[in-house]
């Protein structure tokens, strides 16, 4: 309202804190709405899972490429370290969704000149996929209400608590019908590391 109705007499600093803002509020509203869009699907059963045999690394690599550009605005290394030989056996869109919103969150949460790396390796009939951070890290407190819809303060993302909220319930959700489980091990002011198992092809 205040840019609206002033425009014409605010200086071009004060109209960027704005604009920017704005921007800021609007990405947030709408990832909200469509990780609440999707975990509704999957609640009323109307989110159909296509499992099949799929290459990891081929995920991974377009995930790294998709969020290049905000990686090296922010000056974050990311990286990835997939064998090519790995294959897993899920429904590949939830499971995009899954790294994508790991990786989204890594960058909100690591300060310039930080690392993120993407690792996956075998473990017995699963694969192991662990996205790692230097980031602000994540209290013991915090930690054990990730992950709990019914322990989540406040989904709805703000400027000061970017990622966190629905976005988390929604990649659980997706791990588990997948047949795979998460958690995480983070220290704060050290950095973070999700871990996820999926299904290995046969």
């Amino acid at each position: 309202d205040r840019l609206l109705k002033n425009f014409a007499n605010l200086e071009e600093e004060e109209k960027l804190k704005y604009i920017s803002q704005i921007n800021r509020y609007s990405k947030n509203t709408y990832s909200l709405l469509n990780n609440l869009f999707l975990w509704a699907r999957s609640q009323t059963g109307t989110l159909k899972i296509n499992f099949r045999r799929a290459n990891l690394k081929t995920i991974v690599d377009n995930i790294v490429e998709f969020f290049e550009v905000n990686s090296v605005r922010k000056s974050i290394t990311l990286t990835a370290s997939i064998d090519n030989e790995l294959h897993g056996y899920f429904d590949v869109d939830m499971i995009t969704t899954v790294i994508r919103n790991l990786v989204s969150n890594a960058l909100k949460f690591t300060n310039a000149n930080g690392k993120i790396t993407i690792n996956a390796k075998e473990v017995g009939d699963m694969i192991q996929v662990e996205v790692s951070d230097t980031g602000i890290g994540i209290s013991k407190e915090e930690q054990i209400s990730l992950f709990s819809i019914d322990k989540q303060s406040n989904l709805v993302d703000s400027s000061e608590n970017e990622g966190k909220g629905l976005g988390m319930i929604l990649i659980k959700e997706f791990v588990s019908k997948n047949g795979g489980d998460i958690w995480v091990e983070s220290e704060l002011n050290v950095g973070s590391t999700f871990k996820f198992t999926l299904p290995k092809a046969l």
